[in-house]
C-alpha cells in the first residue's frame, strides 16, 4: 500500500499546541460526555454546557496546513490525514459534478491535541473523531488512532482512512440536506424514533465511506491514480474490523453492560460493515438510501 505519493490537501488546521489547558470540569465533562454518548443520549449537550472549562482558541483564520510544532508537513501521522482527506475531495468532488450538477464545498480538518473549541462547542479527544456542522469541519485527535489499534483492535492504514471517511460524509449529508431532515424528523419524534433516524444517519455516512473507498482503491473508473496502490482484501477487512468495532453492540458489550438495541444511535457491527460494503460495492451514493420513506 503507498499513499506517500498522494496530493496533500489545503484544508488541514494543525491546532495541537495552541490550545489552552482544560480546567475545572474539563476531564470530568469528557467522561460524563462519553458515558452519555454509551446510554444513547448526545454528547454535545454536555459539551456545550461548558462545566466551567476554560475556553480553547479555535484558530478560525489560521492557515491550513500550518502552525505549531507537529503541523501536518512535520509528522507521518497527520500527512497521512491530509493525503487521506484530498483523496475524500477529489471523489466527491466528481460525484457532485456529475450526479447533482453543482459544486462540493470541501470540508475543513482540525488538528487537535486534548482540547479544542468548535462551533458545535468543545471537542475534547475522549469524544473520538466527529464533524460539527456548523463550521463543516471535521476534528480528530491522532491519539484516538491508538485507541482504534489497542482498545478496538482495528489496525491499519484503511482503518484509519474510514474513520475520516466517514466523517466526511457527514459533510456530505449536511450539504444535501439531509442533516436538516433528519434533524426535524428527530424533533417529532420520540426518544426512539430519535436514536432510529440517529442510526440511518450513521449507516449513510458508513456506506458514503464505503463509496469513497471504492475511488480509493481503483477499482472504478475514477481518472487519476488511486492513493492506495496494491490493495488486498486484507486492507478492505481493516475498513469492516473499524467499522465494526465501533457498533453500538460491540461499545456496549465492551463497557460490561447489556446490549439495549433502544438505545443505538450508530448501529451495529453487523449493519455498519454492511453499508460500508454497500457503498464499496457500487461506488455511488445512490446505493446509500438508509431511510427509504423515514424522512
Amino acid at each position: 500500500m503507498r499513499w506517500s505519493e498522494g496530493r496533500r490537501s489545503d484544508n488541514v488546521i494543525d491546532a495541537r499546541g495552541r490550545g489552552m489547558p482544560i480546567v475545572g470540569g474539563g476531564i470530568g465533562m469528557a467522561v460524563l460526555a462519553l458515558v452519555v454518548y454509551l446510554m444513547g443520549g448526545d454528547p454535545t449537550v454536555v459539551l456545550n454546557s461548558g462545566g466551567g472549562g476554560q475556553p480553547v482558541p479555535t484558530d478560525a483564520g489560521a492557515p491550513a496546513n500550518s502552525g505549531a510544532p507537529g503541523a501536518p508537513a512535520q509528522d507521518q501521522m497527520s500527512q497521512f490525514v491530509s493525503v487521506v482527506l484530498a483523496d475524500t475531495e477529489d471523489t466527491w468532488n466528481a460525484v457532485f459534478k456529475q450526479k447533482f450538477g453543482r459544486d462540493y464545498e470541501e470540508p475543513q480538518l482540525v488538528l487537535f491535541s486534548g482540547a479544542v473549541q468548535s462551533a458545535c462547542g468543545l471537542a475534547q479527544s475522549a469524544m473520538g473523531p466527529f464533524y460539527c456542522p456548523n463550521d463543516h469541519r471535521v476534528y480528530i485527535d491522532l491519539s484516538f488512532y491508538r485507541e482504534l489499534k489497542d482498545r478496538f483492535g482495528a489496525p491499519g492504514d484503511f482503518a484509519q482512512a474510514y474513520v475520516i471517511a466517514h466523517e466526511v460524509g457527514h459533510h456530505v449529508q449536511n450539504l444535501l440536506g439531509i442533516s436538516d431532515k433528519v434533524q426535524a424528523a428527530q424533533q417529532r419524534s420520540d426518544r426512539a424514533g430519535a436514536n432510529a433516524l440517529s442510526v440511518r444517519l450513521e449507516l449513510q455516512a458508513d456506506c458514503y465511506a464505503g463509496v469513497w473507498a471504492k475511488n480509493a482503491t481503483g477499482t472504478d473508473d475514477a481518472q487519476g491514480d488511486p492513493i492506495f496502490t496494491s490493495i488486498t482484501q486484507e486492507d478492505i477487512d481493516q475498513a469492516l474490523e473499524a467499522a465494526a468495532a465501533v457498533g453500538d453492540d460491540t461499545i456496549q458489550k465492551r463497557s460490561g453492560g447489556p446490549v439495549d438495541e433502544s438505545s443505538f444511535t450508530h448501529g451495529t457491527a453487523a449493519q455498519r460493515q454492511q453499508w460500508f460494503g454497500r457503498g464499496f460495492q457500487a461506488g455511488s451514493g445512490k446505493s446509500c438510501d438508509t431511510f427509504g420513506n423515514a424522512l
